[in-house]
């Protein structure tokens, strides 16, 4: 079989492996596609226990997953979170288990707004770190307010579209629009003093208003500043900016978020047809619970009536209820004297049966027996040791050389009492010592017959 991933299969219909699909595919996407670029949006960020991290990569119209391996995930200096616009490099492949296309990284750097995304995300710690998102800050909105600020641009469609939401749920409600930029550096401080204008003017409520755009375009709610200003209202605030998919750090400061203008009118502009239906529900539930609450005293009424007693029949159930305690007290009490009693009578023979004076009897009929026992004990150990002895002198005689000396042999030692077990140990003339089975004998050597000699006629 042809193993080239480049070569068409034959024509006499080459039947393949999944795994061997699986493979040549892999080889093929990793051959053409070694090294690309390619630039998205992250969602469905993982990180296991193993480094390794994986995510989707997207955009409008198509995904595709990534696997950044821990090797490479170290040099990566930003936080990668969902939602981050990067451009990554790697190589386009196939996970031959599964059979998913995939690409695997090498490199992460911010894309296009990126770099705005990770400054949002800085200060969005920033301002959580200090409470500024906390629950407790929170302003509640009025259930029925009166005069409201709107904060926004006064030539766009979102003024039109919150005048318009008002004029059809609460046309009594008065609306005043302090105008702002909300687009661009100069826009932060606008917004900063609309914002501080809005709240001396004692509305019921602010509207912080503006329509969607892009990350760049809504940049300005992504300010410190404005983000400050919003905390420091004493008025609450409801933060519109953008479409129901955007969030800014506005949205985050402010008392209540919005999805979008519209949302944030009909959030305070009480409908009056449903104000009228609340009203007439609240009085059918008034008047359900006042026949409810009658019903509920009769019956309670008719039930104590009932249980009223004569004075004299609830002492009698006290005395009889006195009389069962005290029977039971009695009970309970010649019970527990009785489990004392027996405790008592257990406590003192163990008590017996640990008195110093048995076990002072036990040891001494043991010393008796011992006393007793012990001239028999060295009796036997003599006569043993008697017997060790007479085997040990037999087997020491046996081999003992006086014994050799006593069948008639005797052992030539020289002057220094070394005995001697060869011939050239001697020389002619020497004189020896003969021990013998009985007594020495000193005995001079003529000849060793080793060599001729001359001895002297006397000595």
């Amino acid at each position: 079989m042809n193993n080239d991933p480049f070569a068409r299969l034959g024509l006499d219909r080459q039947v393949l492996t999944v795994s061997q699909l699986n493979g040549r595919a892999r080889v093929l996407l990793e051959d053409v596609f070694s090294s690309v670029w390619v630039e998205g949006e992250i969602s469905n960020l993982a990180r296991p226990a193993s480094g390794h991290i994986y995510f989707t990569l997207k955009d409008a119209g198509a995904q595709v997953r990534c696997a950044l391996f821990r090797q490479n995930a170290t040099r990566v200096r930003q936080a990668l979170r969902d939602g981050l616009a990067v451009k990554v490099r790697g190589k386009v492949s196939l996970f031959e288990g599964r059979g998913d296309y995939q690409l695997i990284l090498d490199t992460v750097e911010p894309a296009g707004d990126g770099a705005l995304r990770l400054a949002f995300e800085a200060l969005k710690e920033k301002l959580d770190a200090e409470g500024l998102f906390s629950a407790e800050r929170k302003l509640g909105l009025p259930a029925h307010p009166r005069r409201i600020g709107i904060v926004t641009s006064p030539g766009g469609a979102v003024i039109r579209d919150i005048i318009s939401v008002f004029r059809r749920r609460a046309p009594q409600v008065r609306l005043t629009v302090i105008p702002t930029a909300v687009q661009g550096r100069e826009a932060i401080g606008q917004i900063v003093r609309a914002l501080g204008l809005a709240d001396r003017h004692g509305f019921d409520a602010i509207i912080l208003a503006r329509g969607g755009g892009s990350l760049e375009d809504l940049w300005c709610f992504n300010e410190e500043a404005v983000a400050r200003a919003i905390d420091a209202c004493v008025t609450p605030v409801v933060s519109a900016v953008g479409h129901e998919t955007d969030v800014s750090i506005s949205d985050f400061v402010a008392d209540v978020r919005a999805p979008t203008p519209t949302a944030a009118a009909e959030l305070l502009a009480p409908d009056s047809n449903d104000l009228q239906r609340q009203l007439a529900g609240l009085q059918r539930r008034l008047l359900l619970r006042i026949q409810h609450r009658l019903a509920h005293d009769r019956l309670r009424l008719e039930g104590l009536t009932r249980r009223l007693r004569h004075p004299g029949e609830k002492v009698r159930q006290q005395a009889q209820r006195l009389d069962d305690l005290d029977m039971r007290l009695r009970r309970a009490f010649d019970a527990t004297l009785q489990h004392r009693r027996q405790r008592l009578i257990h406590l003192d023979a163990r008590l017996a049966a640990q008195h110093p004076g048995r076990a002072l009897a036990l040891l001494r009929q043991r010393l008796d027996q011992l006393r007793q026992q012990l001239p028999k004990v060295m009796q036997e150990r003599l006569r043993s040791d008697r017997l060790r002895l007479q085997a040990q002198a037999q087997a020491l005689n046996i081999v003992s050389p006086l014994a050799t000396l006593g069948r008639g042999y005797s052992i030539l030692l020289d002057a220094r009492g070394h005995a001697i077990r060869s011939a050239s140990q001697a020389q002619p003339g020497q004189r020896l010592t003969a021990k013998l089975g009985e007594g020495e004998l000193a005995v001079r050597v003529e000849d060793n017959s080793l060599a001729p000699v001359t001895l002297p006629l006397f000595d």
